[in-house]
């Protein structure tokens, strides 16, 4: 009987893994709401060094922004840690589908980081209260 290679390389699933969907990446991330909450100039500084146009679009039409920033940034950092890179901020956006859905995109060079792991699918899911923002990525190949 023939022996089977399966030593995954870089970028491929060992053989017995194929044609199989698979967790590839976790992240959890908590952001208290609080620190989310800036003055005009404050905002203005923080949203050119963290969020996307489309994700201040979307919070500031919001009576309680803040929530929404924050749970913003931590879709964007459970992001990274289930990457498992620190991935520029700007470099990850939050956008929601017609149902409400948010769903995370990957732009510059981030977007090379879903073909090198095989991940076919990005789950996001993020939740507020007036005190925390939280939100879970989860990675599938």
């Amino acid at each position: 009987m023939e022996e089977v290679d399966s030593t995954p390389q870089a970028g491929k699933l060992p053989p017995r893994f194929e044609g199989r969907t698979m967790i590839v990446g976790i992240g959890i991330d908590l952001a208290e709401v609080e620190r989310y909450t800036f003055d005009e100039r404050s905002l203005a500084w923080f949203s050119r060094k963290i969020y996307t146009e489309e994700e201040m679009r979307y919070a500031m039409r919001k009576r309680n922004w803040p929530e929404r920033l924050a749970g913003f940034f931590a879709a964007k950092e459970a992001t990274r840690k289930a990457f498992g890179h620190a991935i520029p901020w700007r470099w990850v956006g939050v956008s929601h589908e017609r149902s409400g859905k948010p769903v995370i995109h990957l732009f510059g060079k981030a977007e090379a980081l879903i073909a090198q792991r095989n991940v076919r699918e990005i789950h996001l899911t993020i939740t507020h209260t007036a005190t925390t923002a939280a939100a879970v990525v989860i990675l599938e190949s």
